[in-house]
C-alpha cells in the first residue's frame, strides 16, 4: 500500500533512508536560520520592528536544524552528505528565489522592495512546510520517537505562515500591493518546480537505499508529476493568497526551547 504514512514509515525504519531525511531537512532548516539571521542584521530603518520577528524566524529554523540533528543522535547515527540535487534552499536560491546569498553576505541595508522578496519568498516555502509537517503531524504526532518534535516544528511553522500574511498584508495596506502580487506569483510558479525536482530526486535516493522494484519507483514517480499538475493548473494560487491569520503576532515573543532536542 503506498499511502504517506506506509512510505514514511518505511524510511522511518531504515537508519540509511532516516539519515538521508534527516540529514536534507537539518540542512534546509539551519540554512533558513542563516538566511533569516542576515536578513534581521540588515533591515532598513523603515522596517525596524520587523527585525526581532525575522530573527525569532531564524532562531525557530536554527532550533528545528538541532532537533533533526538531535533525532539522529538518538539512533546512533551521523549526518550525511546532502545530495545536491536534493537541496532545496540551494535550488531555490539558483532560480532567484528570495534573497541571494552574496547580497546577505555584503553589510548593506536592505531596502523595502528587498524585504517584500524576503516575505513573498517565506510566505512560499512555509505554506509548503506548513502543509508537509501537518501531514507528518496526522500520521507521526503519537510516536514515541519523533511525536514530540513533530508536534513542535509544526506549530512553529504554522506561525511563520501567519505572520508573513500579516507582514505582506501590513505592505500591501502600505501601497506595496502590486509589487507583493507579481513576486509571490513568482516564487509559486518556480517554488512547485523545484519541490517537484527535489521530490524525485529524494524518491530516487531512497528507493536505491529501500530497493523499491522498478513499477514501485515509477508509481511514486507518477504521484510526484501529478502534484505538479495539479499545481501547474492552478493549486499554486494557495499560496499566493493573502488573509488575515487567526494567529496574530504569532513571532512576537522569544523562540520557544527545545531542551530535550538541543
Amino acid at each position: 500500500m503506498l499511502s504517506a504514512k506506509s512510505l514514511f514509515q518505511e524510511i522511518l525504519d531504515h537508519d540509511e533512508s532516516f539519515a538521508l531525511f534527516c540529514s536534507i531537512a537539518a540542512s534546509g532548516e539551519s540554512q533558513g536560520g542563516w538566511e533569516n539571521a542576515r536578513i534581521a542584521a540588515l533591515v532598513p530603518e523603515t522596517q525596524r520592528g520587523l527585525a526581532p520577528r525575522i530573527a525569532r524566524h531564524g532562531a525557530d529554523e536554527d532550533k528545528h536544524g538541532r532537533i533533526f540533528n538531535a533525532l539522529m543522535r538518538k539512533r546512533g547515527l551521523q549526518p550525511v552528505p546532502v545530495p545536491p540535487e536534493t537541496d532545496y534552499t540551494r535550488l531555490l536560491e539558483q532560480k532567484g528565489i528570495g534573497l541571494a546569498h552574496g547580497r546577505l553576505r555584503r553589510d548593506e541595508p536592505l531596502t523595502v522592495q528587498d524585504i517584500v522578496t524576503y516575505l513573498a519568498h517565506s510566505r512560499v516555502t512555509e505554506q509548503r512546510a506548513s502543509e508537509q509537517m501537518e501531514l507528518l503531524r496526522k500520521h507521526f504526532a503519537d510516536h514515541p520517537d519523533l511525536g514530540r518534535a513533530v508536534r513542535m516544528i509544526s506549530h512553529d511553522e504554522d506561525n511563520h505562515l501567519a505572520y508573513c500574511h500579516e507582514e505582506l498584508l501590513r505592505l500591501a495596506y502600505a501601497g506595496h500591493g502590486r509589487a507583493i502580487q507579481r513576486t509571490l506569483r513568482e516564487c509559486a510558479l518556480a517554488e512547485i518546480r523545484v519541490h517537484r525536482d527535489v521530490s524525485l530526486a529524494v524518491m530516487a535516493r531512497m528507493g536505491r537505499i529501500l530497493g523499491w522494484s522498478g513499477p514501485r519507483a515509477a508509481v511514486l514517480a507518477a504521484g510526484v508529476h501529478a502534484v505538479y499538475a495539479y499545481e501547474r493548473l492552478g493549486g499554486w494560487r494557495r499560496m499566493v493568497s493573502l488573509r488575515t491569520p487567526e494567529r496574530r503576532n504569532a513571532l512576537g515573543g522569544p523562540a520557544s526551547a527545545a531542551p530535550e532536542f538541543a
